[in-house]
């Protein structure tokens, strides 16, 4: 017998085939779905029976979170009451593994009397879904992962991915971007990172200022007190400089006996890397990441200082 982990093994391999045997698959059906979804001036209603609905209802989620209205809907409730949902608007998103599903088929006599878009995803190309689908998007795979090839596998893999593309087509075709994203996931930390800015998030009180005559001697203890690792030079109330736990390291192998005495404006680095209070978490984060510096300042206008904020803050 098999150690559970070659099966586990055999099964993300027949998965993983199965997705890229969709590759071949792509035909101008999948472009005019995109196209269709793109026209649409209502909702994408999308759905699916058993294991088919749970695959729709993600696809959904997917869509609406990337800018494409869309929800679930069981083909159950349909004909209780639910049919009345649907408009001329919208587009009408159906799956099923075999393009037969009885319950999935009901409903189509009345999208094509109201004239509603339909676009049939399935495994069999010469089904009744696919007959009637405005547009028909084939998922067809050779076998599924179970061992006794019954159990919906690689078929609803391969769905969930072929949904996964039109997502992601969808999300070039709208020039979806990051702040768009931002705006449906505010209480993600993406949308945290997009949303907030640096007036949410900097330090502003016990600030670590000193003046830039003072000696490297005393301005060491003050770059550790601060706890930030670093100390901002300050002359008549505008930022002059700042001074690192970095630059104390260099100054000390520099200067060595001569340390103690040497004022901080000898060594401290002129031109601090400074955002504005608006600036948004994820640009700082870059800017950190770019310049491998650890901290910027937050600065108004006038070139004062208001805070200061770190790696450490922009995770908070």
């Amino acid at each position: 017998m098999n150690s559970y982990r070659d099966i586990a093994k055999k099964c993300f391999e027949d998965e993983a085939r199965a997705i890229l045997g969709l590759i071949p698959q792509l035909d101008g059906q999948f472009d005019e779905a995109v196209k269709l979804i793109m026209a649409c001036r209502g909702k994408v209603i999308l759905t699916g029976v058993g294991k088919s609905g749970h695959i729709a209802a993600k696809i959904a989620a997917t869509l609406s979170s990337t800018g494409t209205p869309a929800f679930y809907i069981s083909p159950l409730d349909v004909f209780h009451g639910d049919l009345g949902v649907m408009t001329s608007d919208d587009v009408v998103v159906a799956i099923s593994n075999s393009g037969q599903t009885d319950e999935l088929l009901r409903f189509v006599p009345y999208l094509l009397e109201r004239k509603i878009p339909l676009i049939g995803i399935s495994g069999n190309a010469d089904s009744l879904l696919a007959r009637y689908a405005t547009v028909h998007v084939t998922v067809k795979v050779e076998q599924e992962a179970c061992p006794l090839n019954l159990a919906p596998t690689c078929s609803t893999t391969a769905t969930l991915a072929m949904g996964d593309a039109l997502a992601c087509a969808l999300i070039e075709a709208r020039q979806f971007r990051e702040r768009d994203f931002a705006r449906f996931h505010p209480g993600g930390s993406l949308g945290r990172r997009l949303l907030v800015t640096a007036q949410d998030v900097m330090r502003t009180d016990d600030l670590p200022v000193i003046p830039p005559e003072m000696r490297l001697g005393e301005a060491i203890i003050h770059v550790s007190f601060g706890k930030l690792g670093l100390c901002v030079a300050i002359d008549e109330g505008r930022i002059v400089g700042i001074i690192t736990d970095g630059d104390v390291r260099r100054a000390m192998e520099k200067l060595q006996e001569r340390f103690f005495n040497v004022q901080v404006q000898e060594v401290m680095t002129r031109t601090p890397v400074c955002v504005s209070p608006e600036t948004k978490v994820s640009e700082i984060l870059r800017i950190l990441h770019e310049r491998k510096i650890h901290a910027v300042l937050v600065v108004n206008k006038q070139h004062e200082l208001l805070g200061i904020v770190d790696n450490f803050r922009c995770m908070i």
